[in-house]
């Protein structure tokens, strides 16, 4: 398991410069002018704030070839905007997150010095006495995380096992969530890795995001036709329009 960091605005691809250009421009001279104000980051963060960007994301997913970190930042942002998170930085890292959370292989928890994955939160706070600060800090940041991808993304599969099952319900996630994030957010990891902030935030407006990721949710659940919904789906998408 790796530190998850706000990078998604830093691994856009050529094919991501193309299809905003193209969402973007109202004519062929316009490609010089956005390339020109994309290679400026304060213009480019502009840019990605466009609507026109966001719809064009939205309207045909079945042909998308941007990359999913692209995909991601752009409906993050508009969806936390809309919902009073405008911080830029908090975007990238949850976008960066949705990324890692949705690829299967991420969605356990693994180290150095606990290579059997950790699949559930008693056995991660089981470790963090017995463990060293860098793995410490990895399990507050995960637990925060996955708090915030289970409750943002499939709420509703949330609610169905509690009913079921009796299993937590959501405002047990947003209590672990925040929690989590406040403590890593102390860690002098969190500030070596420039999250001290990010993570205050979350703990902070915790419940706002997850609300609003349920949002994203709604908007990512028609993508994919065998199953698989949300951010999953979205990523299985793109992976196979990039071929």
């Amino acid at each position: 398991m790796t530190v998850i960091k706000a990078n998604c605005r830093d691994k856009f691809t050529a094919a991501d410069f193309q299809f905003i250009c193209a969402a973007l421009q109202k004519s062929t001279n316009d490609e010089k002018f956005l390339e020109s104000l994309f290679a400026d980051t304060d213009s480019r963060d502009l840019l990605l704030d466009d609507e026109r960007l966001l719809h064009a994301l939205l309207e045909r997913p079945d042909y998308l070839n941007v990359s999913p970190h692209l995909y991601f930042y752009v409906l993050t942002r508009h969806t936390l905007r809309r919902a009073g998170l405008d911080d830029r930085e908090l975007t990238d890292y949850v976008a960066s997150m949705l990324f890692e959370f949705s690829r299967s292989e991420s969605f356990k928890f693994t180290s150095r010095n606990h290579p059997e994955p950790l699949e559930h939160f008693f056995e991660m706070y089981s470790t963090l006495e017995e463990t060293d600060t860098h793995t410490a800090f990895m399990v507050r940041a995960y637990m925060g995380n996955r708090s915030l991808f289970l409750s943002g993304i499939f709420p509703e599969h949330l609610a169905a096992r509690t009913t079921r099952r009796g299993a937590p319900d959501i405002s047990f996630y947003e209590s672990m969530g925040s929690s989590s994030f406040r403590t890593a957010s102390h860690h002098r990891l969190a500030r070596q890795y420039h999250l001290d902030m990010v993570f205050d935030r979350l703990a902070e407006d915790f419940v706002t995001a997850r609300k609003a990721l349920n949002d994203l949710s709604d908007r990512m659940l028609t993508i994919d036709n065998r199953g698989a919904s949300g951010a999953e789906a979205v990523l299985r998408r793109i992976e196979e329009n990039q071929g």
